[in-house]
């Protein structure tokens, strides 16, 4: 009971330090993704890329947002994976799906990359063939000196209450990210079935 409490606490203390100025900036940078009729490619790994699948849906049938996650197609990402190596699946996957400029990408990600640690390296090279296309990035990361941080144009980096939860606590709080955005009156589009019933 003592560690339920503990835990809930941490989540509290994070919602309090929250970075919102960023998640505005997401929510500009989504805003004119619309405008411009761009895409959504969302990518994560593990935990995260189970999110990613989740939030192409919100973003889909809530804000009427063309969005797609690389690891929804099995076939494919395995494949990749196979064929080419795990380093390039999803800058791969993103040089078919022709990356324009007005499209953006979204991670989800605990550590947000290292290049020194090889760690998430398919995020890595994903981000920087996006930014070779001008492509705008936004991320939520666990962890702030995570590659995501430094490339992307803005990184909601979930705070750290207790080292030992950062990952559970990193990957609750991409879902409260997204639904902040997806809730959000700018980018709203469709009203959701259970707050149209009484």
């Amino acid at each position: 009971m003592n560690y339920l409490k503990s835990h809930l606490i941490e989540h509290i203390e994070i919602a309090r330090q929250i970075d919102l100025e960023t998640i505005h900036g997401m929510v500009r940078v989504l805003s004119n993704l619309k405008k411009n009729n761009g895409r959504l490619f969302i990518l994560g790994v593990g935990g995260s890329a189970a999110n990613a699948s989740h939030a192409v849906n919100d973003f889909r049938k809530i804000c009427n947002i063309e969005a797609y996650c690389a690891t929804d197609n099995v076939a494919e990402i395995t494949a990749r994976t196979n064929d080419e190596g795990w380093e390039t699946v999803f800058r791969n996957w993103l040089i078919v799906n022709k990356l324009k400029s007005k499209d953006v990408l979204l991670f989800f990600s605990v550590g947000g990359g290292s290049i020194k640690n090889k760690i998430s390296i398919n995020l890595i090279e994903a981000a920087k063939y996006a930014k070779s296309k001008k492509v705008k990035i936004i991320s939520v990361i666990g962890k702030k000196d995570g590659f995501l941080r430094k490339i992307s144009n803005y990184c909601c980096v979930i705070p750290v209450v207790n080292l030992k939860n950062r990952t559970p606590h990193s990957e609750t709080f991409q879902v409260f990210v997204w639904h902040m955005l997806v809730s959000h009156p700018r980018l709203k589009i469709e009203k959701t079935l259970w707050e149209t019933i009484r």
